[in-house]
């Protein structure tokens, strides 16, 4: 398992998203997973790479927030969550993605 970060250098919630993530997969039963970070730095980075804004959370290729729509701009992402909009998802909300996709990639 392993999951990336796609960020852009001026989205300040990026980081945030890296302390929440090693969270969610120690509630999740998976401390030793690596965590990396991809900076999309263009509009091309971003063609190249599934993003939707940053941060884009991804586990083993895939976009743990589904239903986004792929972007080649270079903007922040805003998640639903139970307060509104904001700029990461809640810890829960990620923890139960997080658990969510691991059961989808053991079919």
């Amino acid at each position: 398992m392993r999951v990336e970060i796609r960020h852009t250098a001026d989205c300040p919630n990026w980081e945030q998203a890296g302390r929440m993530v090693r969270q969610a997969l120690i509630a999740t039963g998976h401390p030793d997973v690596e965590i990396g970070s991809r900076e999309i730095r263009t509009p091309q980075d971003a063609e190249n790479f599934p993003y939707a804004g940053s941060p884009t959370l991804v586990l083993d290729g895939v976009d743990i927030f589904p239903g986004a729509e792929r972007i080649v701009d270079l903007a922040c992402r805003l998640y639903a969550t139970p307060n509104g909009l904001a700029g990461l998802p809640t810890l829960d909300q990620l923890t139960n993605a997080i658990a969510a996709r691991r059961r989808v990639d053991r079919g």
